[in-house]
């Protein structure tokens, strides 16, 4: 993806249709430009999940998605200039910052945006039984 021309690039504009993400806004993570920002980076890294899927697009600088493989175990996904990510509804994850501690990211969603993170252990929601349920079946 473009990201110094993400308001007019053609494949951002088929993903946004071909995915239905109707809402997007840009977020800016930097201690001179994010409210609460100590307190926001703590909540990050806490490993967590969502009812919904997280997409998110970088637009300038870098960090790090880590979420839980099979087994339990982490994976780190570097993130940077370009990347696109969905995190499918029910991953437990985390995201931090590297050493530059920059990011500008778009956040995009299917209809109104949910922030509401629930942080481990939440087993009982059913959008982490369904994606356990096809973390399942794409193993055997």
């Amino acid at each position: 993806l473009d990201a110094d021309n993400y308001e007019t690039d053609p494949c951002l504009k088929e993903i946004r249709r071909a995915e239905n993400y109707s809402w997007m806004d840009i977020v800016t993570i930097h201690k001179d430009k994010l409210p609460n920002y100590e307190e926001k980076i703590k909540t990050f890294y806490e490993e967590h999940l969502h009812l919904d899927d997280e997409i998110r697009y970088i637009l300038e600088g870098s960090g790090y998605f880590d979420v839980r493989d099979k087994d339990d175990k982490w994976i780190r996904i570097s993130m940077e200039k370009g990347d696109m990510i969905t995190l499918p509804a029910g991953i437990y994850h985390r995201f931090t910052l590297d050493e530059n501690n920059y990011v500008k990211a778009m956040r995009l969603f299917v209809g109104e945006p949910v922030w509401t993170a629930y942080n481990r252990p939440a087993d009982d929601f059913p959008a982490r039984k369904q994606y356990m349920k096809l973390l399942a079946e794409e193993a055997h």
